[in-house]
Parts: structure tokens; C-alpha cells; sequence
């Protein structure tokens, strides 16, 4: 038997969790860029003075690629759209600078994304303080609900009370 036969060679890419060396490789590259655009050398003018944040960055399991993912702070939409422009444009610059500090054997090309776990979290959070998750609230607190907590009572003595 050929060596890897038992492998699929299917054209199907599973979903998998990113390894512990991905996670450690994609640490590593943010606070290297982290520390580049604290630095200010980026000559860049749409990032050149603006304070950006990069809250993760995701590499592949090959380590070849990394999307690192940015929150500019302030500015709206048009800031943001022009936040990624010109990380676009010094790309090059800051897998350059990457491979100065990070030792890998190849420097993983760099794609940019806006962070929108910030704005899911506000989201969830303004459900969470709506009026009508409130009402539920205060109806559980008032003890409205049948539930008794304890698994083992059958459902008929939780409505008696027993």
C-alpha cells in the first residue's frame, strides 16, 4: 500500500479548527504589525496618523497566507474603506517588514479585512437591553415560569407545585 492511501483525495475542504501553531503564527504576526504601526514609519496617507487596531489575524494552515483583520478608530465607513485601501497599497512594505521580525521560512501574503465583531457585539447587546427581552426577564423573576430547575421532577408536579 502506497504511503497516504488511506488519505481522502477528495477535492473537499473540511472546516477545522485552526492548530495550535496557526494560532501562535497568527499572534506572532499581529503584534508584529502591531508594533510596524505603532512605529509610523507607513508613509501611506490614508494610514499615516491613524490610530488602527488589529484585533486578529488568521493564517492558513500551510502558513502561507494571513488575513489580518483591523479596526481604524473613528472616522465611519468612509474611513474604514479607506483604512483597507491603503493597506492594500503598502502590502508589500509590511509582508517585507514581517519577514525582518517574524522568523518563518516564507513570508505569508497578507489580505485585509474589517473586524465586525465589534459591531455583532453591539447588536447582541442592544437585543439583550430591548424592552422585550426585558419583559421576558422580569417574567421569569417574578416566577411565571413552571420550571423548578430540577430535571428529575416530572412536569405535572412542577405545575402543582409539589
Amino acid at each position: 500500500m502506497r504511503r497516504g492511501a488511506a488519505r481522502s483525495t477528495g477535492s473537499h475542504v473540511s472546516a477545522r479548527a485552526p492548530g495550535q501553531r496557526q494560532l501562535r503564527v497568527g499572534e506572532e504576526l499581529r503584534h508584529a504589525l502591531a508594533w510596524i504601526l505603532e512605529r509610523g514609519d507607513i508613509r501611506d496617507p490614508a494610514l499615516a496618523g491613524r490610530p488602527v487596531t488589529v484585533t486578529e489575524v488568521r493564517v492558513s494552515p500551510d502558513l502561507r497566507n494571513a488575513t489580518v483583520y483591523v479596526v481604524p478608530l473613528g472616522g465611519g465607513e468612509a474611513a474604514e474603506a479607506e483604512t483597507l485601501e491603503g493597506f492594500k497599497r503598502v502590502r508589500a512594505y509590511l509582508r517585507h517588514e514581517l519577514a525582518h521580525r517574524v522568523h518563518l521560512k516564507y513570508a505569508p501574503d497578507l489580505s485585509f479585512a474589517l473586524d465586525d465583531t465589534f459591531d455583532a457585539a453591539d447588536r447582541i447587546d442592544a437585543i439583550l437591553h430591548s424592552p422585550d427581552v426585558a419583559r421576558d426577564l422580569d417574567h421569569e423573576r417574578d416566577g411565571d415560569t413552571s420550571d423548578t430547575g430540577d430535571p428529575e421532577t416530572p412536569e405535572s408536579e412542577r405545575r402543582d407545585g409539589a
